[in-house]
């Protein structure tokens, strides 16, 4: 077949390459200005970013070859190949990205004082010992907080779960002056049912939680 690539709209595609397309699909507008595909740059158009990239893997192929000229068929197949790699390697790149902030910030609940806190109050609650058990394990909490100075305030639930049950435990907490104080801490049970655990309208840290010592 005469090569007729990057003739615009009078190019005849080969049926061969017209395909679906990795890369134009993972990396949308940057190959689109790589193989002068600049219908790519709708990327950039609110609503229109949700479906151009469906829109450039399945029409990417054949919008490459009309706009750009190639040398052969051989060569227009190993460039996108390259394109569908680099892809690839973009996408994993952000998924570990993801899962490596959403780690730190799992492990920093964690190691925070209101979470800390949480927890030995629910050990030593009767409540929870009824419904849920002894011993237990929490899961990796999640939520947020902020820190102002002396102050701070804290939004975290985590899983629970014991020999007699499981659920979630959600804790609002307050930091005022140095001081932080569990205002309420809610346990929802498996069963949909919930369980307030705090005993009075605000819980203060004891000094021992709260500076770090024995």
């Amino acid at each position: 077949m005469e090569n007729v690539s990057g003739l615009g709209p009078q190019s005849t595609v080969p049926a061969e390459i017209d395909k679906w397309n990795w890369g134009a699909f993972l990396l949308n507008w940057i190959w689109g200005i790589g193989n002068n595909t600049f219908i790519a740059l709708l990327m950039f158009v609110p609503f229109a970013n949700f479906v151009m990239p469906f829109v450039l893997g399945a029409k990417g192929s054949a919008w490459a070859w009309k706009n750009k000229k190639w040398q052969s068929i051989d060569e227009f197949k190993a460039v996108q190949r390259k394109w569908a790699k680099w892809g690839v390697f973009v996408l994993m790149a952000f998924i570990g990205l993801f899962i490596a902030l959403f780690s730190i910030i799992a492990l920093s609940l964690k190691s925070s004082e209101p979470y800390k806190f949480a927890v030995s109050k629910l050990q030593s609650s009767q409540k929870v010992s009824r419904v849920i058990g002894s011993p237990f394990t929490t899961g990796m909490p999640s939520g947020s907080m902020q820190m102002s100075g002396p102050d701070g305030k804290a939004n975290i639930s985590f899983s629970i779960n014991g020999p007699s049950g499981s659920g979630t435990v959600y804790m609002e907490a307050t930091k005022n002056l140095g001081q932080w104080q569990i205002h309420r801490m809610v346990l929802e049970q498996a069963s949909g049912d919930r369980m307030d655990i705090t005993t009075s309208s605000s819980v203060a840290l004891p000094p021992t939680v709260a500076n770090g010592r024995p």
